[in-house]
C-alpha cells in the first residue's frame, strides 16, 4: 500500500554538472512560499505523482534545511565533487495536483533569463521515492497517466484526422496531441470527457506568462498558438458527436493554443446554437479571461453552460501587471461573472495558485470579498505556471506580511463558504 506522507522530512536533492539527480542526506528539503524558505510538515508531502516530471533549474543554486536548527542552508557546491558547480531541481507535477511549496533556491547571479513557463513545486527524496509538496485537489482521473495509451492514441488520432483532412480544428488538435501531448486533445480523440474548441489567434491581454505567445528573446512559448478562425462547421463536427457520445461529455471554448475566445463571440454564438440544435447533451463550456461582459450576456442566451474565469490575483492592481488588458478592465470582470450568475450558470474561478502569494492575507482577504460578492460556484487551484521571481517582481509582491500557508488558506475558504467547491477540472454539470 503506498504511503500517503513519508514518516520523516525528505532530504534535498539536486543536480550535479552531469545533470545527474542526487540526494544530500546532509541536509533537509526546503520548501519556498514567497520569499521565505521552510521545512514543510510530514503532511504537506505525497508521492510524486506518476506523469509528472523533474527540471533541472539553471543558475539556480539549491537550499535545503538544516536537521539540528531548522534553519535554511544554501547548498552552492557539489558535496562529491567540492568546487564544482551544482542546480537546484523541481517538479512539475501532473494535472489535478497542487504546491503547497515551490521550489526552494537562490539565483546564481543578477539578471536571468527566466524560467520556462511552468510550475516549479518543491521536491526531495525518502526511502527510494522522491516525495514533493502538494497535494491531489480533484479526485477526477481524467488526465492521469495511466489513464493514456500511447499506442491507442495515435493509432485513433491517425485515423481521426485521415477522416477529417479538410477540417482544419481537428487537424490542430492532431498537433496538440500528436507533437504536444495535450491531455484534453488526447481525450478528445480518445472519445471521452472533455474535448478541446480553441477558436481564437487574437488576445486582447498580454499576459507576461502566456503560454501562446511570448516576445522574441524571452522564456519559449510551451506550445504554438492557433492561426485561424474556425468556421462553425468544423467547431460543430467535433463538438456534436463528442456530446452526444462521450462519457461526462464537456466541450471547451478557450485553452492554451488559443488567445481570447471572446474576440470570436459572433462565430461562439453560431457554433452553440448549432450544436444545442443537434444535441442537449453534455456542457458547453468556455474558459476565459470575462473581458467582454456584453458578449458573455450573448454566449450565455445562445446556451452557454458555464463560464471558467482565469484570474491571477482577486485584487485589480496585481491583475492588470500580470493581464496587461487591453481595452477592458477588473470591473468588466466582475460584471462578466454577475452576467453569468443571473443567467442561472455555472461559474469557476481559474485561480492561479502560487504559494506565498496566492495565500498572503491582503491577497486571501481580496478573494474572500470577490467571493462573497459575486459567489462563484467553484474555484479551480491550477499551479501557476511562471518564475516564481518573475511572477513577483511582475506584480510588485514585497509584502513582509507571513503567508498563511495554503494548506491552511484552503481550509478557512472551506469553512467560510461551504457551498463553494473547489477543484482541477471544467465539471460536467449534465
Amino acid at each position: 500500500m503506498q504511503l500517503l506522507h513519508p514518516d520523516a522530512t525528505p532530504t534535498l536533492v539536486y543536480a550535479n554538472k552531469k545533470g545527474e539527480i542526487k540526494d544530500f542526506p546532509g541536509l533537509l528539503m526546503a520548501g519556498r512560499s514567497g520569499n521565505t524558505f521552510s521545512k514543510p510538515l510530514l503532511d504537506d508531502f505525497i508521492p510524486l505523482p506518476q506523469g509528472s516530471e523533474l527540471f533541472l533549474l539553471p543558475d539556480r543554486i539549491p537550499v535545503g534545511i538544516s536537521s539540528t536548527d531548522a534553519v535554511p542552508v544554501l547548498l552552492d557546491h557539489d558535496p562529491d565533487a567540492p568546487g564544482e558547480t551544482i542546480q537546484a531541481v523541481a517538479a512539475f507535477m501532473a494535472p489535478a495536483h497542487t504546491a503547497i511549496h515551490s521550489a526552494a533556491y537562490k539565483p546564481a547571479g543578477d539578471d536571468l533569463a527566466p524560467l520556462p513557463l511552468f510550475a516549479y513545486t518543491a521536491v526531495g527524496w525518502h526511502k527510494d521515492r522522491f516525495w514533493v509538496s502538494a497535494f491531489r485537489s480533484d479526485p477526477d482521473r481524467r488526465q492521469d497517466a495511466h489513464s493514456f495509451d500511447p499506442e491507442k492514441i495515435k493509432k485513433k488520432t491517425v485515423r481521426q484526422l485521415k477522416k477529417n483532412t479538410k477540417n482544419r480544428l481537428i487537424q490542430h488538435l492532431g498537433k496538440c496531441c500528436l507533437t504536444y501531448g495535450c491531455p484534453a486533445a488526447r481525450n478528445y480523440f480518445l472519445g471521452r470527457w472533455e474535448a478541446p474548441l480553441p477558436t481564437s489567434p487574437l488576445c486582447n491581454a498580454r499576459c507576461v506568462g502566456c503560454i501562446s505567445l511570448q516576445p522574441s528573446g524571452c522564456c519559449p512559448a510551451t506550445q504554438d498558438r492557433i492561426q485561424f478562425v474556425p468556421r462553425v462547421s468544423e467547431i460543430a463536427a467535433i463538438a456534436v458527436p463528442h456530446l452526444k457520445k462521450a462519457p461526462g461529455p464537456i466541450v471547451s471554448f478557450g485553452q492554451g493554443c488559443e488567445g481570447e475566445p471572446l474576440l470570436q463571440a459572433a462565430i461562439l454564438e453560431k457554433a452553440i446554437r448549432s450544436i444545442r440544435s443537434q444535441t442537449g447533451r453534455g456542457t458547453i463550456n468556455l474558459n476565459s479571461n470575462a473581458s467582454l461582459p456584453h458578449k458573455i450576456k450573448l454566449l450565455a442566451e445562445a446556451g452557454l453552460d458555464s463560464l471558467r474565469v482565469s484570474l491571477n490575483s482577486a485584487r485589480a492592481s496585481c491583475h492588470e501587471l500580470y493581464y496587461r488588458p487591453v481595452n477592458f478592465t477588473f470591473s468588466d470582470i466582475l460584471e462578466a461573472i454577475a452576467i453569468m450568475k443571473k443567467a442561472e450558470k455555472f461559474v469557476s474561478l481559474n485561480y492561479f495558485i502560487l504559494p506565498g502569494f496566492t495565500d498572503n492575507p491582503e491577497e486571501f482577504a481580496a478573494l474572500c470579498s470577490l467571493i462573497d460578492t459575486h459567489q462563484p460556484d467553484m474555484i479551480q487551484l491550477r499551479n501557476l505556471n511562471m518564475d516564481p521571481d518573475w511572477y513577483l517582481e511582475t506584480v510588485e509582491h514585497d509584502s513582509d506580511t507571513p503567508p498563511m500557508g495554503i494548506r491552511i488558506w484552503l481550509a478557512e475558504l472551506r469553512r467560510l463558504f461551504p457551498a463553494l467547491r473547489f477543484g482541477y477540472f471544467n465539471p460536467s454539470l449534465r
